[in-house]
């Protein structure tokens, strides 16, 4: 189950992975899982429970994981809308470095350089901020904040504008509702 917005996990920083190990192995299955049920493009290790520092995103050509990602360098900058599987409905719109190089261990405990630029940038620098207590929240343009409630005949959301501190309660009330 994903977490939500107002559980402590998800602003907590995350612990290296000292070796890759089964456990690990079993972690990203887990984190495949997840993402595979959620419908998303990428899920960080703390959104099912974990403090470990490892995310999986896929982008259509199969599950990428990341273990014990550093971004090395940004380049550029670009605006697009981000939502958040531990933030459901709420979008908005953030600036990002349009390029980044990430340096990772893979599944078998090599490390590899990874070079990626528009949506796959963007993706591994949302999970990345995961894994530093951050989200998306801390990032948008609050401007820009909407709701996605259903959508027109062409497909596209409905958006009802929202606050930050209105939105923000609304998930601290489900959090409190589900304890």
């Amino acid at each position: 189950m994903i977490k939500l917005y107002g559980e402590p996990i998800l602003r907590a920083k995350t612990r290296p992975v000292p070796r890759v190990t089964e456990q690990t192995r079993a972690l990203v299955a887990r984190l495949e899982q997840a993402l595979e049920d959620n419908s998303g493009l990428g899920v960080a290790a703390p959104q099912i429970g974990e403090l470990a520092r490892v995310v999986v995103y896929d982008l259509g050509e199969g599950p990428v994981a990341l273990i014990n990602p550093k971004i090395t360098a940004r380049e550029g900058e670009a605006v697009m809308e981000e939502g958040c599987l531990s933030l459901p409905n709420l979008h908005g719109e953030v600036v990002r470095a349009l390029r980044v190089t990430v340096k990772a261990l893979d599944e078998q405990g090599r490390s590899f350089v990874r070079q990626a630029e528009g949506l796959e940038a963007r993706v591994i620098q949302h999970e990345c901020d995961h894994l530093e207590g951050k989200l998306f929240i801390d990032r948008v343009r609050r401007e820009t904040l909407y709701w996605a409630v259903g959508e027109d005949e062409n497909g596209e959301p409905y958006r009802q504008p929202t606050t930050l501190e209105s939105a923000l309660r609304v998930f601290e009330s489900r959090v409190r509702a589900q304890a």
